[in-house]
Order: C-alpha cells, then sequence, then structure tokens
C-alpha cells in the first residue's frame, strides 16, 4: 500500500523517535523518555566475597574479569540500546545488573551483547554468553536445551495494531491477515501452532515488525504485552495495544544447561534483590515508564538439576 506524504513523513519522524537516547520530557502530551533517568536507577550493593567454584561459567568470568550478558537492545523499557552511546538500558538490563552484583561482579563491568530470539540457545551452549536476559519466556521444551533461573516476571501474549484500526480485539479477529513476530519467539511459534489461519510474518526484532505494522504491511505485530506497551506509550497516536493476553510467559534467566550452581546462585540472588526492594524500584525507573502497573514476580522455581 503507497503512504501518502503525511503517513509517511509521521513513519519517519516515528523512526527517528524510536531511534533517539534517553532525553528530558518533551512537551506535554509528547511520548515518554526512551530510557530510564540515570539517577532514577538503584545501585546494587557488589558481593566482593562472592565464590562460585561449582560453576564453570562463573569461574571462565572470573579469570577474564567481566560477565558478558545476553541481551535485546529494541525493546522500549525492558531492553534497548541507545545507538549513539551503545548503552543498554531497561528493567532486564537492571536484573542483569542485579545479578552481576550478587555474583561479585561491578555492573559497569558487564559487557553486553544482542542475540536474536533464534539464537538464545546456541549463544548459552556455544558460551558466548554467560547468561541471557530479555524477555525470555520459561518452557519445558527450552529447559532441554538451557537451565532458567526465576522466573523473575509474568507477561502474556498480546497484540499491537494501528490506533485506526477498530476490528481486531484477539488473534481470532486475524484469519487471512499479515501479522508479525520476531522468529523463534514462544509467541511466534504460539501464532503457527493454535492460529493457523493467520498470515505469520517473522523477523528478528520487533522494530522490524513495528515498522511493518506503520507502512500497513502487516494488521499487528504480536508477541508480549510487556513489549508491545513500551512500543504504544512511544507513539500513542499511532498505536495501542488490543484486547486481554491469551497466554502466560514467564521469564527467565537463561544460564548453560549444566550449569546448575550458577542457575541456584541467580535464584538466590533474584529472592534477595526481590525482597530488599531493588526489583520494585528497578521496575519503576524502567518499565513503569511505560504505564504498565506492576504485578508482584511470580515464585521462584528452584527445579531440580535433570
Amino acid at each position: 500500500m503507497r503512504l501518502s506524504a503525511p503517513r509517511a513523513l509521521l513513519v519517519a519522524l516515528l523512526a527517528a523517535l524510536l531511534a533517539l537516547p534517553a532525553a528530558g520530557c518533551g512537551r506535554p502530551g509528547s511520548p515518554p523518555v526512551k530510557g530510564p533517568r540515570p539517577e532514577a536507577l538503584p545501585r546494587y550493593h557488589v558481593d566482593t566475597g562472592f565464590r562460585l567454584p561449582a560453576s564453570p561459567t562463573w569461574e571462565r568470568a572470573q579469570r577474564r574479569g567481566y560477565l558478558v550478558v545476553g541481551a535485546k537492545e529494541d525493546q522500549p523499557y525492558l531492553g534497548e540500546k541507545d545507538p549513539a552511546t551503545g548503552v543498554y538500558s531497561g528493567f532486564d538490563i537492571e536484573i542483569a545488573k542485579m545479578m552481576a552484583a550478587s555474583l561479585g561482579f561491578d555492573p559497569k563491568t558487564i559487557r553486553f551483547r544482542t542475540i536474536a530470539s533464534a539464537n538464545r540457545e546456541t549463544a548459552l551452549q556455544n558460551g558466548q554468553i554467560d547468561y541471557y536476559v530479555g524477555t525470555y519466556t520459561i518452557n519445558e521444551n527450552r529447559k532441554k536445551l538451557v537451565g532458567f533461573a526465576g522466573p523473575y516476571y509474568l507477561a502474556g501474549q498480546s497484540l499491537l495494531v494501528r490506533t485506526d484500526e477498530h476490528g481486531i480485539d484477539g488473534p481470532r479477529d486475524l484469519a487471512g491477515k499479515r501479522v508479525c513476530s520476531a522468529s523463534g519467539s514462544t509467541p511466534y511459534q504460539r501464532i503457527q501452532q493454535e492460529y493457523p489461519r493467520i498470515q505469520l510474518v517473522g523477523y528478528d526484532t520487533y522494530s522490524i515488525c513495528v515498522d511493518n505494522l506503520l507502512t500497513y504491511q502487516v494488521a499487528a505485530v504480536t508477541t508480549d504485552d510487556t513489549i508491545l506497551q513500551g512500543y504504544a506509550a512511544k507513539a500513542p497516536r499511532e498505536l495501542k495495544v488490543v484486547g486481554k493476553p491469551f497466554s502466560e510467559e514467564p521469564y527467565g534467566i537463561g544460564v548453560p544447561r549444566a550449569d546448575n550452581a550458577l542457575r541456584l546462585a541467580l535464584d538466590d540472588a533474584l529472592a534477595v534483590h526481590e525482597r530488599n526492594g531493588d526489583w520494585q524500584r528497578a521496575y519503576d525507573a524502567t518499565l513503569g515508564l511505560s504505564g504498565r502497573k506492576a504485578t508482584p514476580p511470580p515464585p521462584i522455581d528452584r527445579y531440580p538439576a535433570s
């Protein structure tokens, strides 16, 4: 579909907005700032006496002097990378920093690596990253490939549409329509399996899906409501989240499958940071900016080694 000049200009302006680094509040009614204000973020106590010799992952990180953490870079308020500075920010990024501090590493030394959804298991299996924090849903199939600490948040799959769309309230309204999601993600697989009449389009990143939505190439974007709410908050005049969540997505921290010592240490760390208020403060300074009210973190699943 060919865009009118005003619509094409709007898409260009929105793309520029989503690429901007964090800044102060704009004029009244303007979309929220991209990322959290640094002064609002919690500071995490570094446990300099921590040791975990039973974890080969921790031992390698200790020898190199820093952690390598996999993350997303295009999810507003969750995991996004400032293209000007290379700095990552968001709720998932704060979870990664909390974990680093509890493992004895200064969060400032973390080296984040952007890993696409389809490549997460491979990155953990090959030792490219020490752990992964990026809207990573825990499920039984993935547990056969990697380990999970957590969960630390419970989201649900939903739909993002244009504000001028009034006929879509759930996945059953999308039969025969083009819908975009990230290849290899749980939402992508669910649509593929449960709603075969939908014409599913997959890309590595959700930002490409949103571009497709704004240019009328797809009717909706589907993924976790946390991610969609962030995009909608950036452009409230153009995008909206519709319907009720139609799944449960418990977010976990991915670790190498055989490294149970690291997994259980991260479970312990999550429990501490939930109790001492770090979790809530981090949420308020990041994902809370999207207008999404925090729900209590779900119980940690300390499942036995297999």
